[in-house]
This record gives C-alpha cells, sequence and structure tokens, in this order.
C-alpha cells in the first residue's frame, strides 16, 4: 500500500511537472514566434534603426535603462490600478442604479453610448484643463474607458438573473437588499468578471493617452519623447513593458476569476 501510495505522488507530480511546462511553452513559442518574425522583418525589408529597431537594440536599452524605465513603470501602473478601481466602483453603482431606477435607465444608457463614441483623443486635452497636469487627468482618462465594459456586463448579469434564484429568495422572504447583495450580485459575478477582462486590457490604453497629452511622468509620457528625440529602441522598450504590463493584468483578472468564482462555468 505505502509502496502504491508513493507511485501515486510520483505520477502526479510528474504530470503537474508537464502540465507546467506545456503552460510555459505556450507563453514562450508565441513570444519567440514574434521576434523571429520582427528579425526577420527587419532584414527581408532591410527597414532602417529609426523606423524598427532590431530586438537585441530593444533588449539592451530594457537592461541599459532599467532605472529610467522602472521609474515610469511605476507611475504608469499606479495610474492604472486607481482608474480600474475607480471605474469598477462607478460602474457597480451605475448597474444598480439601472437596475432599480427604471425612470433614470433611458437616459443613462444613452450617456454610456455617448461616452463610447466620444473618441478619447478628442476630449484629453479637455481632462488636461479641467483636472490639471498630471495623474488626476490620467485616472479619470482611465475610468471613462473601462467605465462602459464594467457597467454593461455588471447590468447585463444583474438583469439576467436565472429566475429560479429570484422565485427561491422570495420563497425565504428575503428583503430587496438581501436579494441584491446575495442573489443578483453572485449572479452577475461571471459577467462582471468578463467585463473586468476587457477593462484591464483598454485601461493602460487610456493612462498612456492621458500620459501623452498631459503629464510628465509614464511610459506614455516616455514613449512619446523617446520618438521626438529618435530613442525608438528606447520607445519599444516602454512599449514592452507596457505590453508586459496589459498581459500581467489580464492573466490575473482571469486567475482570480477561476479561484473566487468557480461557478461561472456551469452558469451558461
Amino acid at each position: 500500500m505505502e509502496f502504491a501510495r508513493r507511485v501515486n505522488i510520483k505520477t502526479s507530480r510528474t504530470k503537474q511537472r508537464k502540465s507546467n511546462m506545456k503552460k510555459v511553452l505556450i507563453i514562450l513559442l508565441p513570444i519567440v514566434f514574434l521576434f523571429i518574425l520582427w528579425q526577420s522583418i527587419i532584414v527581408i525589408f532591410d527597414l532602417p534603426h529609426y523606423i524598427l529597431p532590431k530586438p537585441k537594440d530593444v533588449f539592451f536599452q530594457l537592461i541599459n535603462q532599467h532605472s529610467l524605465l522602472w521609474e515610469h513603470t511605476q507611475t504608469t501602473l499606479l495610474g492604472i490600478i486607481i482608474g480600474i478601481i475607480l471605474g469598477c466602483i462607478f460602474g457597480l453603482s451605475s448597474a444598480f442604479t439601472l437596475l432599480y431606477f427604471k425612470k433614470i435607465e433611458k437616459y443613462l444608457l444613452p450617456l454610456l453610448v455617448i461616452s463610447q463614441a466620444i473618441p478619447v483623443f478628442a476630449i484629453a486635452p479637455l481632462l488636461v484643463l479641467w483636472f490639471g497636469y498630471g495623474m488626476a487627468s490620467k485616472i479619470v482618462m482611465t475610468v471613462i474607458i473601462i467605465y462602459f465594459p464594467i457597467t454593461t456586463a455588471c447590468y447585463d448579469g444583474l438583469k439576467n438573473t436565472p429566475k429560479q434564484w429570484l422565485q427561491l429568495a422570495h420563497t425565504y422572504k428575503l428583503t430587496p437588499l438581501q436579494i441584491l447583495l446575495k442573489v443578483r450580485f453572485k449572479a452577475s459575478l461571471p459577467s462582471l468578471a468578463s467585463g473586468l477582462k476587457i477593462a484591464v486590457c483598454i485601461a493602460p490604453l487610456g493612462a498612456v493617452i492621458g500620459e501623452w497629452v498631459g503629464s510628465s511622468k509614464g511610459l506614455g509620457y516616455l514613449m512619446l519623447h523617446a520618438n521626438a528625440r529618435m530613442q525608438i529602441d528606447l520607445m519599444f522598450s516602454a512599449l514592452f513593458i507596457l505590453i508586459i504590463l496589459t498581459l500581467s493584468l489580464y492573466f490575473l483578472s482571469d486567475y482570480l476569476t477561476r479561484k473566487f468564482i468557480p461557478w461561472a462555468s456551469y452558469l451558461h
């Protein structure tokens, strides 16, 4: 029995290692392919450095300018995180308002659509004028960009709560607040998680646009000024870090969804 138990443990560990290796390969292979494609394009079309730098030059900038890049990365990441938190708060509040105040719904829904119809570049200078030069305007830009997917995803989830759940809640004579928090909100979590995954992918865009227009720090600011000084390899280094941030936020949100909303896959 002891021997069989040890064999099972060893087999389980081997399977886990193989599974982890597959996950690593799934992430690494596309990255290697992209770098090969990148270098091939430069060689085939004989592109100059100021059009498309070589991967090794970008890598050297990541190493040599790591202090500068890290300083600007912290600023951008802070703006993204604060923007996501505030966007979620405003989005959830709006979704609850749409659900329980039907008269407001016909006025608020058009505003949601309008918030997405206006190009963010068009309102960026206005945000700098209204909220000042620096972090505040960048955070507001991020909030505006993620507000729509968060609100609509949560509202759809709240509105499409299974009828059986609501009937059971009424059978137990739950109050409207209890139904909202314990039934409707929990039923909306899978939809909200889907909206959050979209939001974390586009949130960096809002932060970077805010930094292009009205900031003296951040990856967007660094990219803009590196481009103006023809430091294209440094600009691509900042862009690479921005991509890593976006991917990290997406995979983190996906992990948290699977960990804290395990029933999501059984609702639809």
